[in-house]
């Protein structure tokens, strides 16, 4: 195998698989990287068994091959090479040596044939969508999963594909955060799986290189394929596409729609930003509970602790009585950090009540969100 490739270029595309690279020390194999040289490109593959990762970038191959490397170590020295030109070349033993005008590196690998393949989806249920609403609609969400080991179908977000709805889910317990796009999907395309968290991580770093992502579900495993736009691989040389394939989380996902408020509670329109300044700085004070006293057209917001007090308040668009109801702020700041709209609908009742934050489907999206909290007790 031998190929020139752009040193910036290579770099993207390693650092792209490095991040599924697991601790798995029984099979060292799994740290590396295969590199597979054909045409005008090289493909670059890595897996821990439950998350697999493969990448396309371009290079000059003078002649195809492949071989497993050490990614992270790999990883190292491609990003303090001098030169922008990088030379890869290996033998009949999987070694390779990398050389710049100045630089020579020879990097003890593994046999190709050693490396697990990636799986293949057979029998798989199809669904497209962009990329960009992909991932905020992960990050309205994700913030609610999990981190309980025991707890382990919730360490995810629940994937839930009606033949009108498009749903997102995700909970610890505490909190509940769903979000929702309108889809037309046949009886084909209908199913649900959960998304393990560490795949969540992944496909919200997924580098913009493409406008459309096309996902692919069984009941044990998903896939997602970033394809490449034309103009887009001149910075990070990305071509064709990127994939990763991923273990679904096993068991059922809990109903939670019976979590979600079905009584009429009192709604005020608050503004994104300034409520999320307002419980940051009262949370300086108390970490553990803020309390929100809502007035017609005013909510204060308080925190308390042995350090002090702070009181914070905003104007809101809000007509009835004056309520007090109090939570962990946390819970509050993360779907006010996460969620993109400027204007939110906050509904509420009592300090016994959970509260509610809502942003409905508008004429500029399709996408519906809703982020449920449970209170602290007022005393």
């Amino acid at each position: 195998m031998k190929f020139k490739i752009n040193r910036d270029h290579f770099s993207s595309g390693l650092q792209f698989v490095t991040s599924v690279v697991g601790a798995r020390k029984t099979m060292p194999i799994l740290q590396n990287v295969l590199i597979e040289a054909s045409g005008s490109n090289i493909h670059l593959t890595t897996t821990n068994l439950d998350l697999g990762a493969r990448c396309t970038v371009k290079a000059e191959v003078e002649e195809g091959g492949s071989v497993t490397l050490p990614v992270k170590e790999l990883g190292r020295i491609i990003r303090e090479l001098a030169d922008m030109e990088v030379s890869v070349e290996t033998s009949e033993t999987p070694k390779a040596t990398i050389s710049t005008r100045g630089s020579v590196f020879n990097v003890i690998g593994m046999d190709s044939k050693e490396f697990p393949p990636l799986p293949e989806l057979e029998e798989r249920k199809n669904f497209t969508i962009k990329r960009s609403e992909l991932i905020s609609m992960l990050k309205s969400v994700s913030y609610a999963q999990s981190v309980n080991e025991e707890r382990y179908m919730l360490k995810g977000v629940f994937f839930q594909f009606d033949k009108e709805k498009l749903s997102l889910v995700a909970t610890d317990g505490r909190r509940l955060a769903v979000t929702q796009k309108s889809i037309n999907a046949t009886e084909e395309e209908q199913g649900e799986f959960i998304l393990p968290s560490l795949t969540v991580s992944e496909i919200e770093k997924m580098p913009d290189i493409g406008e459309t992502v096309r996902l692919a579900f069984t009941d044990r495993q998903v896939a997602f394929q970033l394809d490449v736009s034309e103009g887009k691989d001149e910075n990070h040389g990305f071509i064709e596409n990127i994939y990763l394939v991923s273990k679904v989380v096993e068991g059922k996902y809990p109903n939670y729609k019976q979590v979600i408020p079905r009584d009429d509670f009192n709604v005020a329109e608050v503004e994104r930003e300034l409520m999320q300044e307002c419980v940051h700085r009262a949370a300086l004070v108390s970490d553990e509970k803020i309390t929100l006293r809502i007035k017609p057209k005013e909510m204060e917001i308080t925190g308390q602790s042995t350090l002090g007090d702070a009181c914070e308040s905003m104007n809101i668009s809000y007509v009835g009585e004056e309520t007090t109801v109090s939570f962990n702020p946390r819970f509050i700041l993360d779907p006010l950090r996460y969620i993109s709209q400027d204007k939110l609908k906050l509904e509420f009742r009592d300090d016994m009540s959970p509260g509610v934050f809502r942003v409905l489907e508008s004429e500029k999206s399709d996408v519906s969100i809703l982020c449920v909290v449970m209170p602290i007790r007022t005393d």
